[in-house]
């Protein structure tokens, strides 16, 4: 394990001592780096968790490796709110390596969606410029994360800042949708998240579509 302050690495699984303090946790922000956007072809590198304190773990994934026993346990817990930023891609690479069913989650992007109706801009660096005026560096977001034993600081750090600020856009977002009546609404989506995946990773595309 490797430690920076507020940032650390744990190779293949969280280590015990930061897994017992991420389950006291009431919410976790939780991110996946992968070598594309299919996850029956595109594999699992890195793992990024941050709690409310703002400990950020990464955890770079080897190539082949289907067991993360601690990760498992905190994505199942259900008393532990997962958020991510775009969910839907994130859960179903946690199903398809580990055979995760994550819940309960929370998805700013879809959160973003319901309450921020006045912009089309619903990217993660776009948000967290607007909720947290902070101007998120992505130069390293298309760059090769399968050598996970050789990640560069720049994507380290690039990995950090996307779960760094998940924590307290989700106070904002559910402060807005509240405000619009529409915080039921999102959980509803949020527990329709799962079919999705299942929908995706069976390759069934456009069922709701008339034609």
């Amino acid at each position: 394990m490797t430690n920076l302050d507020d940032f650390q690495v744990c190779e293949g699984d969280l280590d015990e001592e930061t897994f017992k303090r991420y389950q006291q946790a009431d919410v976790l922000a939780v991110d996946t780096e992968t070598m594309g956007l299919i996850p029956q072809r595109d594999r699992l590198c890195l793992v990024q968790v941050c709690d409310a304190q703002g400990l950020v773990t990464a955890i770079p994934i080897a190539k082949g490796q289907t067991t993360a026993p601690y990760l498992t346990q905190l994505m199942e817990d259900q008393k532990i709110v997962k958020i991510f930023h775009y969910a839907r891609f994130d859960v179903a690479q946690f199903q398809h390596t580990f055979g995760v069913l994550t819940q309960p989650i929370f998805c700013t992007k879809i959160a973003s969606k319901l309450a921020r109706t006045y912009t089309s801009s619903h990217g993660l660096k776009a948000l967290v410029q607007e909720l947290e005026g902070i101007e998120l560096d992505k130069s390293s977001q298309s760059s090769d994360w399968g050598n996970v034993s050789n990640l560069s600081l720049e994507q380290l750090s690039y990995a950090a800042n996307d779960v760094r600020y998940l924590i307290s856009l989700r106070e904002k977002l559910m402060e807005m949708l509240g405000r619009e009546e529409r915080l039921e609404l999102a959980y509803r989506c949020f527990q329709c998240l799962p079919v999705f995946v299942d929908l995706d990773l069976s390759h069934f595309k456009d069922i709701f579509q008339h034609k």
